[in-house]
Parts: C-alpha cells; structure tokens; sequence
C-alpha cells in the first residue's frame, strides 16, 4: 500500500493517499503547477497555487486521496449540504458525506468499489478498468421523496460476503445529477453482479463473492 505523502508552504500542508486515488485526474489538470505529472521524485507543491485555488481543486477529488491543512486560521473543508453518492459509469460509487467505518473517520469524499475486484476494499482501485465490469451511471430511478434532512453522518459497513450498507441522509444520483433514490438506509452491490444495480440484489449468494466485511446490523 503506497505511503501517504504530504507537502508543505508556508500556508498550507497537502496530503496525498495513494491507496485511495482513482486518477480522476481533476488535481494535475485545474492545479498543474501544484500538481506535477509524470516527474521523478516531488510532484507536489502547494505554494506554485493561490491557497483558495488549491484548496478548491482539493475539494474536487472524489475519492479523498487528496487533504489539506491550513495554518493560521485558513480554510478547512466544509462538510457537504446534501449528503450524495453519484454513480460513476462502469466505476465507483462517488459519495461526499460526513462518513465512518466503523471507528475511523474517512472524511467527506470517498470512491467504493461496486465490480467487486478492489484488492483496496471498501475503496475503488481502478480494478473495473481491467475486469470488463459494466454498470450504468442512469439506471431507472425509485423513490424520490425529498428527504426532512438532507445532511448529516453517513455509517459505511461493508457486510462480510455481501453489500454495502450506508446509513444516513442519502440521496443516489445518476452521472447526468438525476435522482435515482433518497433514502436514510440502502444496500448497495459491491460483487460487481447485481441484475438491479446499484441495489444489492443477494447475487453475492449466487456468485460465492468473498469479502472481509461485519455482520449485518440489526433491524
């Protein structure tokens, strides 16, 4: 697992989890003179960008490789208005909340697998780019009642053998933004073969999925 790498100005500190990146590539496009690509040794330096600029750019990572800390007083991330998980064509779950597993804080961005062949799981590490998985980004919406609280803590539990389970204020959005489903609780298919993606629909039972995960919570 690649180390965390951080780099530092006189005004803010970056960190970087390459086990988390999914080279969305939004960092060495809208920053390039901070985030350098394709160089041998440092290829960050956080003071070749305005704070404000940077720290924007961050916020842009959806799988929350890339952190910041300012000094005196700077910025901190917001947490998100509407809690979301965006389905990412024939890729990730894209979620910006307010989320735990289990003891750890991950933050307020994260990519999850849903083909099922992750050797980073819960997190996607581009394995759907290799093993032909397909899911669409428009699948056909359900329930879109507007939910009484939009934010909030989300609980990520990847159910041993079996789904993620996401507790808390979500809404479910398609790659084009259209609401797919609001809910407060939903099992999504992290083995890659559900007929009724992104739902779990219990093939993880008809395909052996193997994965380390907790029990499923009570009702």
């Amino acid at each position: 697992m690649p180390p965390v790498e951080t780099a530092r100005s006189d005004q803010v500190e970056v960190s970087f989890d390459g086990s988390r990146c999914i080279h969305a590539r939004y960092c060495v496009t809208r920053a390039p003179a901070t985030f350098l690509a394709n160089v041998d040794g440092p290829w960050i330096h956080p003071g070749a960008t305005p704070v404000e600029s940077l720290v924007a750019v961050i916020h842009q990572c959806p799988s929350g490789a890339l952190h910041y800390r300012c000094f005196d007083g700077g910025p901190e991330e917001p947490p998100p208005p509407v809690n979301l998980v965006t389905l990412r064509e024939n890729g990730p779950y894209e979620v910006r909340a307010p989320m735990r597993l289990g003891d750890t804080a991950l933050g307020f961005r994260a990519a999850l697998c849903r083909c099922g062949a992750s050797k980073n799981k819960p997190f996607c590490d581009n394995s759907h780019r290799h093993n032909g998985f397909q899911a669409t980004s428009e699948p056909a919406s359900g329930n879109t009642t507007a939910l009484g609280q939009r934010d909030g803590p989300v609980s990520v539990r990847p159910l041993a053998d079996g789904p993620l389970h996401l507790a808390g204020s979500l809404e479910i959005v398609s790659g084009t933004g259209r609401i797919v489903e609001r809910t407060r609780a939903v099992e999504l298919c992290r083995c890659g073969a559900s007929e009724h993606k992104p739902f779990c629909d219990d093939s993880h039972l008809r395909i052996g999925f193997r994965a380390p995960g907790v029990e499923r919570p009570s009702e």
